[in-house]
């Protein structure tokens, strides 16, 4: 029996003692857990109406906690809201509480996606409570139907300097809500917890101080990882988790370990058995499929979300030994590791190399150790490999003197590399012993904050200036950053009145304040810019060529950066740069000038730059946020690339997940922000290829969260992500690439005329890559050979192939669907090539090869002929 299913059957949870008890019997009975006495005074501290605030180490039951939280205020009637860092745990803890609640009782919303957003029980991102925080006065009001408990996870997040501003507003603004803020690292908050009664009247029980279930023991390891690593697997001391801060690093660890035994033959076995016909694609596929089947695993944010999920369900039945991967396994991921190993008690920040901080190294370390199935857990940290080198060369010596040689001088110690900032064991020593460091406050202003402290209603300017107040002087800043937060909250009031954003009138000897125009739903939540997009999607001429393509760079211009992508760009732009300029004869210090100007593909630049100028007149607040014209999705089209073709055109095999996810940011974006009367037939093509080329790679970026928007399939997800079970394939359920035909037809227009364009640039090279025989393109492959022979008679009779937009209209490709073709599981084709004359009389003959096109997720094409047409 789930909680829903109890409160369905209770007819009145009379008291506070009555609901801790029901859930303590609860977790007895169908969780097998005892309550530990941290979980005990926390669960009954909520009960009683306290807030709570809950720092206790990692493995200690948190989500219990919070679990129990939940129950207390659905039992009592009331509105409760779990907040976390990151969508993916959110979207985690949502289908734990549906299968513990039912879906009926719980609901999601992230900036992606909204399901059932007035339940009892709303999970979501901690950006989305914070500003429907600002917005909704009240929020926190009961009988609004607004949130009066609120459980925020991961906690420390409040001192991240980017979004820490989102932790800290719905404690100075929802002063009727109860709070549980939960984190194994959050240092001393005693005065956070004194503001925080201070702020809701209420109680605020400190939780903390607890010991861990599963103690930890730390050592200092002056060896290379794979001896330690030997030395874990055979003492049994596995899963060892080989932390990174670096992903290049940890996949090259993996590799490094593969020639170790890590698992046996029954253990081999086993993983193949669990891995079944999981697809795994060309190029970093290929290196984790080896691994996996060897017991190794890599981790890290770059990978596919297919891929790391199989790393962590592999991992969840114990099949893997080792895995090696970035911090990122910190955010809450729930993998059992028996021991982690540190790689480097350093990391680069994005400015400089520093050493870990407290916070940092025990939200690592946290992870080691699993209640339920270790009586402890490892902490190793390795020395740094100039260190690990010296005491080999030490150890030789020694043995050597031991043994009455003669040692000479000896090798001359190896020095760290220049630069280097080191570690030692005594650092590592000051780290297990230091607190967290204590939580630093990062609120800033914006103009979307003051908009929407404005944009409550009409609102008299004392309410609004109390409501900023309170968010400027009641944060925990220091005094100068608040007068300064002051100056800069005053500065956008002042814009915004000039600017007619806001208009200000008498009433009574009052001043009231009122927005002129209508904040659009979420406006600072999610892909803020698309009515910018909208805007300037008029600008455009529904009858240029590039209209579809322009369209695609528009809406391309108010994502994110996907910097891997970007720097691969320009690091092929300027090489191509400096080719040309070297055949141009230009010098050297000319050259270094050039280039300095170019940079990655910006279509629309100058038109956008001046759009935009135009538009944050009208709306101010839009200069919260940054354009970004670039081109990855139009880049694909031009260049008549796949997905596998753009990681290896660019090198990014390595962060391939990120390039997933910039594709299906993407393409929801185009999705939902272009209206129908916006789209013409080529845009709508292109729109469905994204899609579809998204979900061939992996379903679960679209399908999914599609599928969330109808609440009668949140059931069968539920069912699907806690689908894991001890036994059977984890390979993900396959979607057919012909589910989608025109989707596929754009693919295999693409596919096609890739071939046209390497064959105008007589680029035998990529040709012979296409259609050689390692591209099963059937026997013997039309390999480099027959190309050559093939365009030397096309270049006989005309100087060029065209490749402009006439090259690639529809009429110059003929798709055979027909009864016989599909009998034969194929489609046939011929791309007709354009020549400068207008003859039209050669092209491209062949065939699709359906079912390996099913297998690769991406058209099987077969060239059988280039040459004169024939009738």
């Amino acid at each position: 029996m789930n909680l829903g299913q109890i409160l369905d059957g209770a007819t009145e949870i009379a008291s506070a003692d009555e609901a801790y008890a029901v859930f303590e019997e609860w977790a007895w009975e169908q969780r097998g857990l005892r309550l530990y006495p941290a979980q005990e005074e926390a669960v009954l501290g909520i009960a009683l109406g306290s807030n709570v605030i809950l720092a206790t180490p990692t493995g200690t039951g948190k989500s219990l906690v919070a679990l129990g939280a939940h129950f207390v205020a659905v039992a009592e009637g009331r509105r409760t809201v779990y907040t976390a860092p990151i969508k993916a745990l959110v979207s985690e803890k949502f289908f734990d509480l549906v299968s513990v609640f039912g879906a009926e009782r719980v609901g999601m919303v992230t900036g992606d996606t909204s399901i059932n957003p007035d339940a009892p029980i709303l999970c979501c991102t901690a950006e989305i409570l914070a500003n429907q925080a600002i917005r909704d006065k009240d929020v926190d009001n009961p009988d609004a139907g607004g949130i009066t408990q609120v459980i925020m996870d991961e906690f420390h997040y409040y001192a991240d300097p980017e979004r820490g501003w989102a932790w800290q507003v719905p404690l100075l603004l929802m002063h009727d809500a109860q709070f549980l803020l939960m984190s194994a690292t959050l240092g001393d908050v005693t005065e956070l917890a004194a503001d925080l009664s201070d702020a809701t009247g209420r109680d605020t029980a400190l939780v903390t101080g607890v010991e861990r279930p599963v103690p930890l023991h730390f050592s200092y390891a002056v060896a290379p990882a794979h001896e330690v690593v030997e030395r874990l697997v055979e003492e049994h001391r596995t899963p060892a988790y080989l932390v990174h801060f670096n992903q290049s690093h940890a996949v090259e660890q993996a590799q490094a370990l593969a020639s170790i035994r890590v698992v046996d033959r029954a253990g081999r076995d086993a993983i193949a058995e669990a891995i079944g016909d999981f697809r795994f694609s060309t190029g970093f596929g290929q290196t984790l499929s080896r691994l996996v089947r060897a017991g190794i695993g890599v981790h890290h944010a770059g990978m596919l979300p297919r891929y790391r999920r199989l790393v962590e369900q592999l991992a969840q039945r114990g099949l893997l030994k080792v895995i090696c991967g970035t911090d990122t396994l910190g955010v809450g991921i729930n993998v059992p590791i028996r021991t982690v190993v540190i790689t480097a008690l350093t990391k680069f920040d994005g400015e400089k190399m520093r050493r870990l901080s407290a916070r940092e190294f025990h939200q690592i370390a946290g992870r080691a150790g699993r209640a339920g199935f270790d009586t402890e857990g490892d902490v190793i940290a390795l020395a740094p490999e100039h260190e690990v080198e010296n005491a080999k060369q030490s150890a030789k010596a020694q043995a050597k003197a031991a043994a009455g040689k003669k040692i000479g001088k000896g090798p001359k110690k190896k020095a760290p590399p220049q630069g280097f900032v080191g570690w030692s064991e005594q650092t590592l020593d000051k780290l297990v012993a230091s607190e967290p460091e204590p939580l630093v406050s990062r609120m800033r202003v914006t103009h979307s904050m003051v908009l929407g402290v404005i944009g409550r209603g009409e609102e008299w300017e004392g309410e609004a200036l109390n409501t900023m107040q309170m968010l400027i002087f009641d944060s925990h800043e220091p005094r100068a950053a608040q007068f300064a937060h002051a100056r800069t909250a005053l500065g956008i009031f002042r814009t915004l009145r000039s600017g007619g954003i806001v208009e200000v009138r008498e009433v009574n000897g009052q001043r009231l304040l009122r927005l002129t125009v209508e904040l659009q739903a979420n406006f600072a939540l999610n892909q803020p810019l698309s009515p910018f997009a909208l805007a300037a999607i008029e600008l455009l001429d529904p009858e240029s060529e590039s209209y579809a393509l322009d369209v695609i760079s528009i809406i391309e211009s108010t994502l994110e950066d996907p910097r891997a992508i970007l720097r691969a760009q320009e690091h092929r732009a300027r090489g191509e740069a400096v080719a040309a300029m070297k055949a141009e004869g230009i010098e050297y210090d000319e050259r270094m000038e050039l280039l300095e100007e170019v940079t990655h593909p910006q279509p629309l630049k100058e038109l956008l730059g001046e759009a935009y100028e135009a538009y944050a007149k009208e709306v101010p607040w839009a200069r919260d946020y940054e354009l970004r014209p670039k081109s990855v999705v139009r880049d694909m089209v031009e260049r008549a690339f796949g997905f596998r073709d753009l990681v290896s055109f660019y090198q990014l095999g390595r962060a391939e997940g990120g390039v997933l996810r910039y594709l299906s940011d993407a393409f929801r974006a185009l999705e939902r922000t272009v209206p129908e009367q916006s789209r013409n037939d080529e845009l709508e093509e292109l729109i469905d290829w994204l899609g579809e080329l998204v979900r061939q790679v992996d379903s679960s970026l679209v399908d999914e969260w599609a599928a969330l928007a109808d609440p009668a399939a949140v059931g069968q997800l539920e069912e699907r992500a806690h689908s894991d079970e001890i036994e059977g394939s984890l390979a993900p359920p396959s979607r057919s690439l012909l589910a989608n035909e025109r989707a596929f037809t754009v693919m295999v227009r693409n596919a096609l005329f890739r071939r046209v364009q390497a064959a105008a640039f007589e680029r035998y090279d990529e040709l012979a890559e296409l259609d050689g025989p390692s591209a099963g393109s059937g026997t013997g492959g039309f390999g480099e050979k027959r190309w050559r022979e093939a365009l030397d008679g096309y270049f006989t009779e005309y100087d060029e192939i065209g490749v402009g937009p006439d090259a690639r209209a529809s009429g110059l490709l003929e798709l055979d669907r027909g009864a016989d073709a599909l009998a034969a599981g194929e489609w046939r084709f011929r791309q007709v090539l354009l020549d400068p004359a207008g003859d039209r009389d050669w092209g491209i003959e062949g065939s699709i090869d359906l079912r390996a096109s099913e297998q690769l997720g991406e058209p099987a094409v077969r060239v059988e002929r280039v040459g004169p047409l024939r009738e």
